[in-house]
């Protein structure tokens, strides 16, 4: 016979008020702008914009007090039609599953903005999510709130093809001016991948002397 010293504890919810205060105040000051948010306690904040706010809740965030920006880039959710780098090229190809998820509070579009910024003071951040629309992948710049955008959103113009209104100079940082293309996007033709399999696990060659023989020590 087995006596229970002691019942199974119930897990409790685990709660981050921090964060859920800032959720609350940040959906107080931006109302209606803010489609979605979501907190993973003691992690981060994330929060979903309107595509046509993005620019002034960018200047509400910023007066609330995030006002540190760390960070802009854009996300292309579509799945890649060339396959994974796990894949192994010995095999036929998998059927692919093209359908678009978009990550963390959702999202309509393929591509999305997502900027960091940082309170400061508090040292907290959020993560700001905006869609970017299918028919022109166009959105407002923000580099007149936030600098350092400047540099980020020529970057996601050049490399994901996205127009920024209002932007003072979206030309090319990396890549020549007649570049065809836009290579961050899921279905930019890599050649270097169609040339060789990829991941390279079919022709690896071994370390030099890795396969001679030992030579004897007289």
């Amino acid at each position: 016979m087995v006596n229970l010293l002691s019942s199974p504890a119930e897990t409790a919810p685990v709660v981050d008020t921090t964060r859920d205060q800032i959720v609350a105040d940040i959906r107080a000051t931006l109302g209606a702008s803010v489609v979605d948010s979501l907190v993973k306690p003691g992690d981060d904040v994330w929060i979903r914009v309107t595509t046509e706010s993005w620019n002034s809740s960018m200047q509400k965030l910023q007066a609330m007090g995030f006002d540190y920006f760390c960070f802009l880039s854009a996300i292309d959710w579509l799945p890649s039609p060339f396959g994974r780098g796990e894949d192994d090229p010995t095999e036929p190809a998998p059927e692919r599953d093209s359908t678009i998820r978009p990550g963390y509070t959702g999202g309509e579009t393929r591509m999305q903005m997502l900027v960091r910024l940082v309170n400061s003071r508090t040292h907290v951040g959020v993560n700001v999510k905006a869609d970017v629309p299918n028919d022109g992948y166009t959105i407002d710049s923000i580099s007149n709130v936030f600098a350092g955008a400047n540099w980020h959103e020529r970057e996601a113009h050049e490399m994901f093809g996205i127009g920024f209104v209002g932007h003072p100079d979206l030309r090319n940082m990396y890549l020549p001016a007649d570049f065809e293309g836009f290579p961050m996007r899921k279905d930019f033709p890599l050649l270097a991948r169609m040339v060789k399999p990829w991941p390279g696990i079919v022709d690896v060659e071994p370390l030099p002397g890795g396969d001679a023989e030992p030579e004897e020590v007289s």
